[in-house]
């Protein structure tokens, strides 16, 4: 006997025709999904031969443009490169300067010697001490993997993927090279030794020279301050590779003042007068 309910007039085959269906909307998002990965595993291939390209290519360019720091061409700095080296225990770098009218400086390579690349305002405007905070944050990112890490992971956030799932990538990755900055910071501090100077030299940078006056420190320390006071602040940061000054000079602050950085700091001054 058929038992007749209120949706007993359902077609035949319509629970049959469902499940298939199904069956073939599951196959397509398996090969599409697999497809995904593939297409993201070339991708990843093609991106390190490229980063590996440019890298070969921007260290050419380099040679041409700038000079290298050694102890015939710059022997104060090749001094202050070596010892900063020598503390966060850097084998195999080169370090050039490039002439600039701007105040930057960065780290690229894939492999060693990874190079270290000061913009030549740096050294009119920075003392000795600031220069190793500016080195040390350099060769920082250097000696925790970020230089050669960021070539590569840097150009995943455009793996083949769903929108949503790329701006998710994207924004994660700029969150992890927010949290390489605050490492490479801290490499900084412990090769100058100096929390005010590393400040100051942060400072300089965000000011883009040396502050004339007290008055003019005091001012620009205000608009440092006001950084993340605003959601637009906060908003800018989120989407930025670096933190910002403000949060820096906190998270410096922060540091110098916990046991872990009078620690690291006995702990690599022994490891090099041994």
């Amino acid at each position: 006997m058929v038992t007749t309910n209120a949706t007993s007039y359902r077609y035949p085959r319509e629970r049959l025709i469902l499940a298939l269906t199904l069956m073939l909307v599951f196959f397509v998002i398996l090969l599409t999904a697999t497809a995904t990965v593939c297409l993201s595993a070339i991708f990843v291939i093609v991106a390190i031969a490229v980063s590996y390209g440019m890298n070969h290519s921007h260290h050419r360019e380099l040679l041409r443009r700038a000079y290298r720091v050694t102890a015939q061409t710059a022997p104060g700095l090749a001094r202050l490169a070596g010892e900063t080296a020598q503390i966060l225990d850097i084998d195999g770098y080169q370090a050039f300067v490039v002439p600039a009218n701007k105040l930057n400086a960065y780290t690229f390579g894939l492999v060693t010697p990874q190079v270290v690349v000061l913009y030549s305002p740096i050294l009119e405007i920075m003392d000795e001490d600031e220069l190793r905070f500016v080195i040390g944050h350099e060769m920082g990112h250097m000696r925790l993997g970020h230089t050669w890490l960021n070539s590569l992971i840097g150009g995943m956030a455009g793996i083949p993927s769903p929108f949503v799932a790329s701006a998710v990538l994207a924004v994660a990755f700029l969150s992890w090279n927010r949290a390489c900055e605050y490492s490479a910071d801290r490499a900084g501090l412990l090769a100058c030794g100096d929390a005010r100077k590393a400040i100051s030299a942060l400072v300089k940078i965000e000011s883009g020279g040396t502050p004339r006056s007290r008055a003019e420190f005091d001012h620009i320390m205000r608009r440092i301050d006001a950084e993340d006071d605003t959601i637009a602040g906060s908003l800018s940061e989120a989407l930025s590779t670096h933190p910002m000054t403000i949060n820096r000079i906190e998270q410096l602050q922060r540091y110098v003042a916990s046991s872990d950085f009078r620690q690291q700091q006995a702990w690599m001054r022994q490891r090099v007068e041994r």
